[in-house]
């Protein structure tokens, strides 16, 4: 008498949606034991797999039934499923755990699509495996191409938004609830925090990285969203997030490889700003300006005025020191354009020019027409406005996190009455686990409010008035030129970022914030490099401000 087959059932839904409400689990395990029972197999273990794409072999349970079904002695000796495509989806794998199953006596069957295993049979399943790959790509595609259009509307596609941003339901549409992104005021302030201490520091020390202020957070017990402490990849990815300025960017990566797509392919979803433009630009430009591969140790540390910061107008190649031998025989030294000294004028036509006659023509053009004061007012006016905007939206933003936490203390203290009059018993079920969130809620919102105040008092401290902006031009004037004839090389990038060089004219860059920056640190007694790091160049993509 020949034993009864021994089988094991695979079941699996795309969408954990579809696991929670039962939609098709259920079924297909019904259908799987019938077909077991009708065939009188022996159903020893059964697979689930609630939520998980088909696209690929990366689900946990499929890997524990194949690692069950190609082991010694084997556990069963047929795996059973709906249909192919709830299997695999990927005509090449398919063929592959196929062969791997069958190399150790394991044979797959569907329930819907019955096949023998004579060569026809084996073809016809390797074509239903490509038409299930068809498929599967071109439902992709479609989803995709519903969530790009769904974000380029302003609407949130799922997953967990960036810290800072909560979601909402915006509308309703048919069964269907369209839902946007907007400000958390629990934990914004953390993120602004984060922003000012890249950039200004916290009022005792200049500027942080990003591994200054992931210790300063954890340091402060300023957690993280869900509790937990700060890492350097996280605080990287909050000052390199474009969704902070009100551009969320969808569909940024292949779901396959992670490669970068192409910019025509990304959706970007409009949705509420936390941290303005020009700070979040200028927080770009100091980390491209720190990172390794883009400014190179000795661009920072080399003797001549511009290296780094002086660029060829025609093809924007960096222009760099060459030297030359005179009629006379001395050496002299000059600015050319890179491009065209590696690859000749048919890289770049780009000119050169004396180092001598440059750096001077920089400099003075920075003490007769940056470094005056009536100059300097007129430069700083919107950036004085738009610093205004920004302390009475934290005045606003401060107000609310104070009535919060008189709202909280007032339903904590109710909850209170109620036990204490016996209305509640401490021990009814959730009482616990609502005074505990209410604190935490309290908590939060004061070390907000704490941190709010801070950065008021801090803008407080960085008003601007007429003797400050005469006093700092008349020592940036002084301090750019050494008494010896040559120039303070710190001094001048602390004013300007980037010095274009074109035929006819030389353009002098810098940025009205890095301006401001400079001049509330000078004006508060900080005597390096006005304030500024010296090690660290302050490149700008946006030319905001042209001096």
């Amino acid at each position: 008498m020949t034993a009864a087959l021994r089988a094991a059932l695979y079941l699996r839904v795309s969408r954990a949606r579809q696991a929670e409400h039962d939609v098709s689990i259920p079924d297909q395990k019904r259908q799987g034991e019938a077909y077991c029972a009708a065939r009188g197999y022996g159903l020893v273990e059964t697979f689930v797999e609630p939520g998980a794409t088909a696209t690929n072999d990366r689900r946990p349970e499929f890997q524990r039934m194949i690692e069950a079904g190609t082991s010694k002695p084997v556990p069963f000796d047929v795996v059973i499923v709906h249909s192919f495509s709830r299997f695999i989806r990927d005509a090449f794998d398919m063929e592959f755990y196929v062969r791997k199953l069958a190399k150790n006596g394991v044979k797959l069957v569907s329930i819907t699509q019955e096949m023998g295993d004579d060569p026809m049979h084996v073809m016809m399943r390797q074509i239903m495996a490509l038409f299930d790959e068809y498929q599967s790509k071109e439902n992709a595609k479609h989803v995709l191409r519903a969530m790009n259009e769904n974000a380029r509307q302003g609407f949130w596609n799922g997953a967990l938004p960036p810290i800072g941003y909560r979601i909402v339901a915006a509308e309703q549409r048919g069964s269907k609830t369209k839902k946007k992104l907007e400000i958390d005021p629990l934990h914004a302030d953390t993120v602004r925090l984060i922003y000012r201490l890249f950039l200004e520091g916290d009022g005792v020390k200049g500027p942080m990285g990003v591994k200054a202020i992931t210790c300063y957070l954890n340091e402060r017990r300023i957690f993280t969203r869900d509790g937990g402490r700060w890492g350097l990849a996280s605080i990287h990815q909050i000052l390199t997030c474009t969704t902070y300025i009100g551009e969320h960017r969808f569909n940024t990566r292949s779901h396959k490889d992670r490669e970068k797509k192409p910019e025509s392919e990304v959706a970007v979803m409009v949705c509420p700003s936390l941290i303005d433009r020009e700070t979040f630009d200028a927080v770009q430009a100091r980390l491209k300006a720190r990172d390794p591969r883009m400014t190179p140790a000795r661009v920072t540390s080399g003797p001549t005025l511009l290296t780094g910061i002086c660029f060829c107008a025609k093809c924007g190649g960096a222009m760099t020191m060459r030297t030359g031998k005179g009629s006379a025989g001395g050496t002299y030294r000059y600015y050319t354009c890179s491009t065209k000294a590696r690859q000749g004028k048919t890289g770049c036509k780009g000119r050169s020019i004396p180092m001598d006659r440059l750096d001077q023509l920089v400099v003075s053009h920075l003490e007769d027409r940056l470094l005056r004061p009536e100059r300097l007012e007129t430069i700083l006016a919107s950036v004085l406005d738009r610093r205004q905007e920004r302390t009475e939206r934290r005045r606003e933003h401060l107000a609310e996190l104070h009535k919060r936490i008189t709202e909280t203390e007032q339903r904590l203290n109710r909850l209170f009455d109620a036990i204490e009059s016996g209305v509640a018993d401490l021990d009814a079920p959730g009482l616990k686990e609502r005074i505990a969130g209410l604190k935490a809620i309290r908590e939060q919102a004061s070390a907000d409010a704490e941190r709010a105040q801070a950065a008021l008092d801090h803008a407080g401290n960085q008003a601007v008035n007429s003797d400050m902006v005469r006093t700092f031009a008349r020592a940036a004037r002084q301090r750019i030129r050494l008494d010896s004839g040559g120039y303070r090389r710190d001094h001048l990038r602390a004013l300007a970022q980037r010095v274009e060089v074109a035929d006819t004219e030389v353009r002098i860059m810098g940025s009205k914030s890095e301006l401001l920056r400079t001049l509330v640190a000078a004006s508060s007694g900080k005597s390096v490099a006005f304030g500024v790091q010296s090690s660290v160049l302050k490149w700008r993509a946006r030319h905001d401000s042209n001096v």
